[in-house]
C-alpha cells in the first residue's frame, strides 16, 4: 500500500489562438502521445493578446497506465533526467517543460508547422486513493497514504534514475 506509482501524465500545449496553429498542435500531440487531444479554452478575456473567454487556445492529453510510464520515460530522457526541487508540489506531483516537439523520436522540423513546446504534469499516488474519491462511503485519506516530495524523489531516483537538483 505504500508503493508509489504514476497515476496519470497530463501533456498540455498552449498555442494562444485557435485556427490553423491549434490544429497543427493537435496533430503533433496526437502523433507524439498516440491519443486524441482535447481542446482547452480561455478562462478570461485578454484583449491585449486577442483572446476571448471560452475561445480555444490550446490542447491537452491525459495518459494513464503503460502509455503514461512509457511517455514519461521518453520525456525524462529529453530533459536529460534532471528535475529541480522547485518543480514539485506539496503532494509530490511534479511538472516540467519540453521546449521543442522535435526532440521526440520520429519527429522532425517542418517549416510549414514550426516548433511547439509542451508542459508535462505527472501525478503520483499510492494504492488506496480510491477511498477518498468514491461516491459511496467516502473517507478521508490518512496522511501517511499521501505522496510527499521526498517519496516522489526516491521513486524517480529508483525507477527512472533521475537527478534532482
Amino acid at each position: 500500500m505504500q508503493q508509489v506509482y504514476v497515476e496519470k501524465v497530463v501533456v498540455h500545449m498552449g498555442v494562444g489562438e485557435s485556427g490553423e496553429k491549434l490544429s497543427k498542435a493537435i496533430d503533433i500531440m496526437k502523433t507524439i502521445t498516440g491519443n486524441t487531444p482535447v481542446r482547452t479554452v480561455a478562462k478570461k478575456t485578454q484583449p491585449a493578446f486577442g483572446i476571448r473567454k471560452g475561445g480555444p487556445i490550446g490542447c491537452r492529453v491525459t495518459l494513464r497506465g503503460e502509455k503514461a510510464t512509457n511517455f514519461l520515460e521518453t520525456s525524462l530522457n529529453i530533459v536529460e533526467k534532471k528535475i529541480f526541487r522547485t518543480q514539485f508540489d506539496r503532494r509530490g506531483n511534479f511538472s516540467f517543460g519540453i521546449e521543442e516537439h522535435t526532440d521526440y523520436p520520429g519527429m522532425s522540423y517542418d517549416p510549414q508547422i514550426g516548433i511547439y513546446g509542451m508542459d508535462i504534469n505527472v501525478v503520483l499516488a499510492r494504492r488506496g486513493i480510491r477511498i477518498s474519491r468514491r461516491y459511496a462511503e467516502q473517507r478521508k485519506l490518512p496522511e501517511k497514504q499521501h505522496v510527499n516530495p521526498d517519496a516522489t524523489i526516491q521513486f524517480l531516483q529508483e525507477r527512472y534514475q533521475v537527478e534532482v537538483q
